[in-house]
């Protein structure tokens, strides 16, 4: 599997970089393409701002490339002080972080903001497979793991590439035998399926309440505690299949580390009334998202502790730079 070498992506962010021009309002980067669950956790920024009186619209800028690599060095290099940006984040920037897939970056390198809730990991195929439960589809990769496509997010060490090896591995399956086919964010990867050019997608059930439904995409299994409400009210979890893989995913948003400090704490204190309220937990229901919120200080000791555990999990499939 092809990938892109971390002194390929900095040219690229800096070419990105430029040629973003800035008025001076607020902006949310998305370090993906479209539809996937970055542009979902801006989007959910975007609207739970604006309800407030007087709040100016948050811009919507999507940076892909890297796997959020060429996102996160333009802000770190190239617009440190930028005082009204932000950039999402979710569990996958940390386990990125913790394999050395953004360099010698460190969680300490930019200022965490604000997490606005958790998502979990799932498995989905197309309506019309073959494949009704997670069963069948493992009975399926044992008999013929290389004739079945598994789209995921990222490249080899991704958190949706860890979450399928993980299920493998725990069904008596070695993941290396695996087909993965690296995309870049989840909205990319339930398109590519919808073409057929993969059979199944391991991504976040936020992103498949996008698709899910009647004659779109059938999820096979959520990797959550219990079931979850909602639109995937119906689907077994993953421990009910026999398979004891539990992917939780929380979602925010950072600031790039030269941003002078009153304008930090007031973004902070702006999510800390946004995610007060009760309009926020609609929205958040409505994206898709189960309740998660830390900000600033309380936020950057959970990341960091995140990262440490992610690094152990990396470790036990030697993908640890």
């Amino acid at each position: 599997m092809a990938r892109m070498k971390l002194r390929n992506l900095i040219p690229l962010a800096l070419l990105a970089a430029c040629a973003i021009a800035h008025a001076g309002e607020p902006e949310c980067v998305i370090p993906s393409k479209p539809g996937g669950a970055m542009d979902l956790t801006c989007k959910l920024a975007q609207k739970a701002l604006l309800a407030k009186p007087g709040a100016p619209k948050l811009k919507l800028t999507y940076l892909p490339g890297g796997i959020g690599a060429v996102a996160w060095h333009t802000l770190v290099s190239q617009r440190r002080p930028e005082p009204d940006t932000l950039v999402a984040f979710s569990g996958g920037s940390l386990l990125n972080l913790a394999q050395g897939k953004f360099g010698k970056a460190g969680p300490s390198d930019v200022r965490w903001v604000a997490a606005m809730g958790a998502d979990y990991g799932m498995i989905a195929v197309r309506a019309d497979s073959p494949y009704r439960t997670l069963g069948d589809l493992l009975e399926a990769l044992r008999a013929a793991p290389q004739k079945v496509l598994i789209g995921v997010s990222g490249t080899i060490g991704s958190q949706d590439w860890l979450k399928m090896a993980m299920v493998a591995r725990h069904a008596g399956i070695d993941p290396k035998q695996l087909r993965f086919v690296a995309l870049e964010g989840g909205g990319e990867a339930f398109t590519a399926m919808n073409a057929s050019f993969v059979q199944v997608v391991s991504g976040d059930a936020s992103e498949a309440k996008l698709y899910a439904g009647p004659g779109k995409v059938r999820v096979l299994a959520v990797l959550s505690e219990h079931r979850l409400p909602g639109a995937l009210a119906e689907v077994p979890t993953a421990r009910e299949q026999g398979i004891d893989v539990v992917w939780p995913i929380i979602r925010g948003v950072w600031m790039a580390p030269g941003v002078p400090e009153a304008d930090y704490r007031r973004w902070v204190e702006a999510f800390d009334r946004m995610e007060a309220s009760p309009e926020f937990a609609q929205l958040r229901t409505e994206a898709g998202l189960y309740p998660f919120s830390l900000t600033g200080d309380a936020l950057t000791q959970y990341i960091k502790k995140a990262v440490n555990d992610y690094t152990r999990q990396a470790m036990q499939f030697n993908l640890v730079r």
